[in-house]
């Protein structure tokens, strides 16, 4: 027999997202229209420890779904991975009164709420990461918003390396996952894209390809480069001193998880925030909301994240084919 839920808690775990604050805002309106109590827990997994709840109300959440980041706030929790600090998790949700928890995060967030999970606790999932690495997911929340931060930045970047005819190396971010490396690829019509799924480290190549553009009369060269692959600084170095083109590296680090996020990170971290409450108030619990097929529907949690993680080669294939 389903398990009764009448208060849900919420949390945003691991790193912040565009779009969170609407997930958010969704969770608690949606369960305010079907009558249930809703707990805001602040900083993640950490907070959920130290006991740092809020109730929640529709007041709460008022003026918050253009704004960047999360108003629960975020932290790492490295202990999580234990076993007894899960269970003691779990009682301090029971102490509560939590009947229910929604988790809004990435790979290692959906990783704590499948614990949670195999520890009675009844949890929906919520993808949210600008990386796009859940696997279960064509869609994660922020991640549209910050291609797009990282996409006005790199054209930025083109319009000065062209005047002065550079090598620019722009570092974005995605620590094992090249998405936004390759979605920026395409979008700022790079010469060379470097991503952990592909990149081989064969810097000659890279080199090889630069100096015969130079010789074809090009006078400037655009290479992403995704955080996983690093060492942009030092790659800028090594690029100019081989090329004798004049080469710059720039970090657009943190910037690309701010910001406020795009129409479809708003309505699509809406509707996972609705569905997952619906879902709970419905009984089915162990779930995670997904974007398939042009649909948002839901998984399995243990399924969802058993499967493999999808990149897309021929994306990768085509950028690189631009490039002649």
């Amino acid at each position: 027999m389903a398990q009764t839920i009448n208060t849900f808690g919420v949390l945003t775990s691991g790193g912040d997202a565009p779009g969170m604050n609407a997930a958010i805002r969704a969770v608690v309106r949606r369960a305010l229209y079907r009558q249930q109590r809703i707990i805001g827990i602040k900083r993640g997994y950490a907070g959920l420890l130290q006991e740092e709840f809020i109730e929640m109300t529709a007041r709460s959440v008022s003026e918050t779904i253009q704004r960047g980041g999360t108003i629960l706030q975020t932290a790492r929790c490295p202990e999580f991975e234990e076993d007894e600090t899960v269970e003691r998790a779990v009682q301090i949700c029971h102490k509560h009164g939590i009947d229910g928890l929604i988790v809004i995060g990435g790979d290692g967030s959906l990783r704590g709420a499948q614990a949670l999970a195999r520890h009675g606790m009844p949890v929906i999932g919520i993808p949210g990461t600008i990386d796009l690495d859940v696997p279960c997911t064509e869609y994660t929340i922020g991640f549209d918003t910050a291609v797009n931060t990282a996409m006005n930045a790199i054209d930025k970047i083109r319009d000065t390396s062209t005047s002065h005819e550079r090598c620019s190396v722009i570092e974005v971010m995605g620590r094992s996952a090249g998405h936004i490396a390759v979605w920026c690829g395409l979008a700022n019509g790079a010469e060379e894209v470097l991503c952990p799924e592909k990149y081989d480290y064969n810097e000659e190549v890279i080199i090889e390809h630069i100096k015969e553009h130079l010789a074809n009369g090009k006078q400037h060269f655009i290479i992403i480069n995704a955080e996983g692959i690093g060492d942009s600084m030092k790659m800028a170095q090594r690029i100019e001193a081989a090329t004798g083109m004049e080469t710059r590296a720039t970090i657009l680090g943190y910037m690309q998880r701010g910001g406020n996020p795009t129409c479809r990170d708003r309505v699509y971290a809406s509707t996972m925030g609705a569905l997952a409450v619906d879902l709970l108030v419905e009984g089915k619990t162990n779930r995670i909301t997904v974007f398939k097929n042009g649909e948002i529907i839901d998984y399995d949690l243990d399924e969802a994240m058993a499967m493999d993680k999808h990149f897309d080669t021929y994306q990768f294939e085509i950028c690189k084919s631009f490039a002649i």
